[in-house]
């Protein structure tokens, strides 16, 4: 099963701002009017209405949304890119991948229609018609668009359902949801037969629920040994949890401890679900001769027992209505607690709006704003630079190189390109 993928995802690029002026007959001298180049599209994950997997990200791992159109002559607007949709099951974390392995959560996506803005696209460019003032009545610039975003996302797939079956290897569990669905895992007598969670509907009456057979858990499992990490995630959203035991094992309490404490070393979250807890396999004479003795233990332990036989069937319609009933429970205390706000998503703060640092005789001016500003204006024309220079100067960059040291003539690099500097 495929419930880990990383995946890159980009916001479409803004349209370039046209540079361009009337022509009509009997206008010689038309003014500006090169229109805005459009927004780039951007990427949003919308949830699919089904339960599913990640595997069609196997084949596509980039995924760009469109670019802005470019501006044109007559005021003309560029057309703006088209939102990119990517479907994702139900269950789907988000997180963003920072430096080094840091991840940063944007998104837990569980509801069908539910959406969440990845990567936002970039800005169209202004025309030369946005440019033309009292003094500058024919300008010969334009913005070019804005980059769109671009960012690595790792998707975890937690499966969304009402119960799960939890236990060692080969504890049946597979044979317990066959008997209780028309799931139908494999089932065969060697330990991890089960190498990914499988979903089964269980129907009694008009009451139904989801319940998932989760792989067997080994002792460190917790670190992740056995592949255990990616079951154990699986667990964390169900509201119950049968723990299967295997009646023929020599001492089933010890088993049951062994998967609590892994549980418990995973979350404390999932240590404190509730557990139905049914000892397997009834159907073997030495089974039914320790069945007393099992149960006295497991009741030290806390447990009530259920004694079933998954291969037959027998006892198993009494472990369903428990299940039932305690998950009527669960759901009935999680509807009294008032529904945890969501967190609000914020982008991160932007830096300073400039640094200016000093490399021998070379003074460097950085910063966000200072290198979008150069990369839409460019540094070809002389129009160009003078209005990066009109800008720099409102954001006070000029006095900030006084204060420096800067003097005319000193070479000063302004998001790595160089400027005049005029003092």
């Amino acid at each position: 099963m495929i419930d880990r993928v990383k995946i890159r995802v980009q916001g479409g690029d803004g349209g370039n701002g046209s540079i361009s002026f009337r022509r009509e007959k009997f206008v010689p001298m038309g003014g500006p009017d090169g229109g805005d180049g459009g927004n780039g599209g951007s990427v949003w994950l919308v949830v699919a209405g089904k339960p599913g997997t990640l595997a069609d990200f196997r084949r596509k791992r980039v995924y760009r949304a469109d670019k802005g159109g470019f501006g044109q002559g007559s005021n003309k607007h560029g057309r703006n890119g088209s939102d990119l949709l990517i479907e994702v099951p139900p269950g789907t974390v988000v997180r963003r991948a920072g430096d080094g392995d840091s991840l940063e959560i944007i998104g837990d996506l569980t509801e069908p229609g539910q959406r969440l803005r990845v990567a936002r696209g970039g800005k169209g460019g202004k025309g030369n018609a946005r440019f033309a003032t009292s003094i500058n009545q024919a300008p010969r610039i334009a913005e070019k668009g804005g980059k769109g975003e671009d960012l690595e996302l790792v998707l975890d797939l937690k499966l969304i359902s009402d119960v799960g079956i939890i236990g060692l290897p080969n504890a049946g569990k597979s044979t317990l949801l066959r008997a209780v669905s028309a799931a139908r895992p494999k089932v065969a007598e060697y330990p991890f037969t089960t190498l990914e969670p499988v979903l089964g509907v269980v129907d009694i009456g008009y009451e139904s629920l989801v319940l998932a057979d989760i792989p067997g858990l080994i002792e460190g499992a917790h670190s992740g040994s056995g592949l255990g990490l990616d079951f154990l995630r699986h667990i964390e959203r169900t509201r119950v949890v049968i723990h299967l035991v295997d009646g023929s094992r020599p001492h089933p309490e010890d088993d049951i401890n062994a998967v609590n404490n892994e549980l418990a070393a995973y979350s404390a979250e999932l240590a404190a679900k509730r557990q139905v807890v049914a000892v397997n396999k009834v159907d073997l004479p030495e089974v039914r001769e320790r069945k007393e003795a099992m149960a006295l233990a497991l009741r030290a332990l806390g447990h009530e027992p259920l004694f079933i036989s998954a291969a037959t069937r027998k006892g198993v319609k009494t472990l369903l209505q428990r299940v039932f009933a305690v998950l009527a429970e669960e759901k009935a205390k999680a509807a009294a607690v008032p529904a945890a706000t969501l967190p609000v998503l914020r982008p991160p703060a932007r830096g300073p709006r400039f640094v200016i640092t000093k490399r021998e005789d070379v003074y460097e001016v950085g910063g966000e704003r200072i290198t979008d500003l150069v990369e839409r204006f460019g540094v070809e024309t002389e129009e160009a630079r003078a209005e990066i220079r009109r800008r720099l100067a409102r954001l006070g960059v000029a006095a900030a190189l006084r204060r420096a040291g800067a003097r005319p003539g000193d070479r000063i690099l302004v998001g790595g390109e160089e400027i005049e500097w005029q003092g």
